[in-house]
């Protein structure tokens, strides 16, 4: 994965609010198993007529927002199913960044696990954005991790929230197995300092052949 300290990027607005799964990445589409080859699956019905065609009206095939990395949109994105192959289409689009004032839960947790970072900000902030993006050719923002802020050329900038633990996954590049892998010396430390006599997800060595 890659790490994630500080983006630099063209900003793209999608003003719509429940922004589900099954329109980030159809269902058709969920077949492939190369998580790298679902960008040209991203926001597919929406993009294309039935002839593949780019659709003119909307928003995202308008050539100011070629390149976009960062995509601001409404609120609840990533709702409906559980899909991962929506964060995986998304990064292969070009996003490295989403912007909203609401996320989905089980989609934010698989946006963070697979690098793309989600960033919560107020209505009014997330609407500020969007009509920059909307009125400014090549409105960039930056996105840094480290001082977990928001901000733009005009001065505007913006706090965001992150635990710490995707925090530091991010920073580092590492998903929860690496960062778990990592930690391989400090888990075995704690575990032979664990008491026996606690609660156990393992069996004992040799409790199973004696029915334990």
């Amino acid at each position: 994965m890659q790490p994630f300290t500080v983006h630099n990027g063209l900003c793209a607005t999608l003003s719509r609010n429940d922004v589900d799964t099954d329109q980030i990445v159809p269902k058709q589409f969920l077949k492939r198993t190369d998580k790298d080859s679902y960008g040209e699956a991203c926001f597919f019905a929406w993009r294309y007529d039935d002839e593949m065609h780019p659709k003119p009206d909307f928003e995202l095939n308008s050539p100011r927002y070629a390149g976009a990395s960062v995509l601001v949109t409404g609120q609840n994105f990533g709702c409906g199913s559980s899909r991962e192959h929506a964060a995986w289409a998304l990064l292969g689009y070009g996003f490295r960044v989403v912007v909203a004032p609401t996320f989905a839960d089980i989609f934010r947790t698989n946006a963070l696990q697979n690098g793309l970072l989600p960033v919560a900000l107020t209505a009014e902030e997330v609407e500020l954005l969007s009509r920059r993006a909307r009125s400014e050719d090549g409105y960039r923002v930056k996105v840094d991790l480290q001082t977990q802020s928001v901000s733009d050329s005009h001065g505007h900038v913006a706090d965001f929230e992150m635990e710490e633990f995707w925090r530091e996954c991010l920073l580092e590049g590492l998903d929860p197995i690496s960062m778990a892998v990592k930690r391989e010396a400090e888990i075995s430390a704690y575990e032979r300092r664990r008491s026996p006599l606690l609660p156990r997800t393992t069996a004992i060595a040799g409790a199973a052949a004696e029915g334990v």
